[in-house]
């Protein structure tokens, strides 16, 4: 986001002029970050997040809360970052200095083009969803007009609570990216979801993420979740997609800029803000509900785990249980990946391969037989990566024959990370033809 050399707030006056940060030689920081650090045990991990920060050409500035101080001292920032350290809303006052403290979150917000917050507490979080100004941190929030990250920790019961997930869900709604927490071993000595992911992860995610909407101008259709193909009228044959994949990368291709229509299978999840959903349950009905909507679209991502088989003949009735084993005749159901392939045109085809051995060869054969721009492959069947789990890692396999593997993360991280890809894909795509 770019800002003015000399802006002013409302009033004029010079204390509000805002010159860049530049290094010695006069150059430009690559990103100036401030760094809010909240009142948890973990505030003592942001240090290591400043140092890989400046490490990576960032300038860093640091606003704690008074509850931060009790576990890590500001010095150690300073130190760090060779920049004041904010501890309280006038923490700058004095007698001729009154004034300028009293306004200087907004310098502060208007200097700086990311606000990241590390660990942010239950507390933070909901007071950033609420427009709640009681310090330093939340008054430059509200006056800050950047990309905002926010990075979670917390006991697991806080984190699960209905009240934290309505603010997540708030904060998401806003645009804010959520740098989602650790599973692991607690402060409070029990082992769950809230443990403030790493350093590393954090940096990443803020370093990488977009800093527009590069997918202005596009429309992505998006399959996800399982199919059910009825046996009778109350049982079927699916699969254990949880549709969690295809959901995070339609909230991060609107959260991009994309127009984005959403054909899912039956799942229970919420639809992401700004995302046309259309409900299918059978892989015929979501065979019909791709191509009916397919004209306008100018990328397609099949995440959704289609049944690869339907019964022949389902029962018009519920099929009573008996000593006789029981045989059912089952045919294919729709290659749709197959038919997008061979009707794309000038689209960019996105596909998935769940597999649960030879992971990219497997990649690599769907990539030739159904004539994709990608494929990305996982392995599946494990407890912590694939079907119904909130994280992934994957191999994304690319026309061309490069191969970027993408380690561990939550999911809403690996949609960018393959939504990443597109401008190589487009290039790769006209230098095939």
């Amino acid at each position: 986001m770019s800002r003015s050399k000399n802006s002013r707030c409302s009033s004029d006056r010079p204390y509000a002029t805002v010159d860049r940060p530049q290094y010695k030689d006069g150059l430009s920081y690559k990103m100036n970050i401030i760094l809010g650090i909240g009142g948890g045990i973990a505030a003592y991990k942001a240090a290591e997040i400043a140092r890989l920060l400046i490490q990576r050409d960032a300038r860093v500035r640091v606003i704690m809360t008074d509850s931060a101080t009790k576990f890590i001292a500001p010095l150690t920032f300073a130190t760090l970052t060779g920049q004041k350290v904010v501890t309280s809303l006038f923490s700058a006052a004095s007698s001729e200095d009154t004034l300028a403290s009293a306004v200087e979150h907004i310098a502060v917000a208007r200097e700086n083009d990311v606000l990241l917050v590390a660990p942010a507490t239950a507390n933070i979080l909901a007071r950033f969803a609420h427009g709640i100004a009681d310090d330093f941190l939340t008054t430059t929030y509200l006056a800050f007009t950047g990309r905002v990250a926010l990075a979670p920790a917390m006991n697991k019961e806080m984190w699960s609570h209905p009240a934290t997930q309505s603010n997540l869900t708030i904060l998401r709604e806003r645009g804010h990216q959520i740098i989602e927490p650790d599973s692991g071993f607690l402060a409070c000595g029990e082992i769950g979801a809230g443990r403030l992911a790493e350093p590393e992860r954090i940096v990443d995610a803020v370093l990488s993420a977009p800093r527009m909407q590069d997918l202005d101008g596009e429309h992505v259709l998006i399959t996800a979740g399982p199919t059910q193909e009825a046996i009778d009228p109350v049982r079927f044959i699916s699969n254990r997609s949880s549709g969690k994949m295809g959901f995070a990368l339609a909230e991060a291709a609107a959260g991009r800029g994309a127009v984005v229509t959403l054909v899912t299978g039956p799942v229970h999840l919420p639809t992401p803000p700004g995302v046309r959903r259309v409900d299918v349950e059978t892989a015929e009905q979501m065979r019909k509900a791709v191509f009916d909507h397919l004209e306008p679209a100018t990328i397609i991502v099949k995440s959704a785990a289609v049944a690869d088989f339907r019964p022949a003949n389902a029962a018009g009735q519920k099929l009573k249980k008996s000593a006789m084993r029981l045989s059912l005749e089952l045919d294919p159901t729709p290659d749709i990946l197959r038919e997008l392939g061979a009707r794309k045109g000038d689209r960019l085809l996105i596909g998935f391969a769940a597999e649960t051995e030879r992971v990219e060869e497997e990649g690599r054969r769907k990539l030739e037989a159904k004539n994709c721009d990608m494929v990305v492959a996982n392995k599946v069947g494990g407890s912590e990566t694939g079907f119904d789990s909130n994280d992934n890692e994957v191999l994304l396999v690319m026309r061309g024959g490069a191969i970027i593997p993408v380690a561990r993360a939550p999911k809403r991280e690996i949609a960018d990370r393959i939504l990443d890809q597109v401008p190589a894909l487009r290039l790769a795509a006209v230098t095939t033809k």
